[in-house]
């Protein structure tokens, strides 16, 4: 099962950081391969449904999952429905010298064995690029950074 971890320094908030990756509906906008994105249900204010529609080249499928969010410290998914066996993604956040401690978490599996071959791939070179457009949607937000 492909799982990822990692720890960055962006030189941001945290409530730059936090905001940026709990703002779903705009991943259109910038993720690799998020083709939509919508909320579902708001069940509390830091709770929510989300209904997400990934692509690459002729494949496609939707899934959902609750998004639970701790204001400035945490984001976790939770995966509810859709192609996976398994999904799991936990961002956190931490004050740092010079900007924000960013820690980043994904697991997933496929239920295709076929999908889950083809992912698995490209599994690594996937996440560093969804890794990269945070970055570049933080520059682009907030500005880039004086070196």
């Amino acid at each position: 099962m492909p799982t990822h971890s990692e720890t960055r320094l962006l030189p941001y908030t945290p409530e730059q950081v936090y905001a940026l990756v709990a703002d779903v509906e705009r991943y259109p906008e910038f993720l690799p391969w998020c083709l939509a994105c919508r909320i579902s249900k708001r069940e509390s204010p830091t709770s929510f449904t989300a209904d997400l529609v990934v692509g690459f080249k002729m494949v496609r499928e939707q899934f959902t999952s609750r998004v639970t969010l701790k204001p400035i410290e945490e984001i976790t998914v939770t995966y509810l429905s859709g192609p996976f066996e398994h999904l799991t993604n936990e961002w956190k956040f931490a004050p740092a010298e010079g900007g924000t401690s960013v820690h980043f978490y994904l697991s997933f599996e496929f239920k295709s064995k076929l999908l889950q071959a083809l992912i698995g791939l490209l599994f690594e070179e996937a996440v560093h690029r969804m890794v990269s457009a945070f970055e570049a949607r933080a520059a682009k937000l907030y500005g880039k950074p004086a070196l």
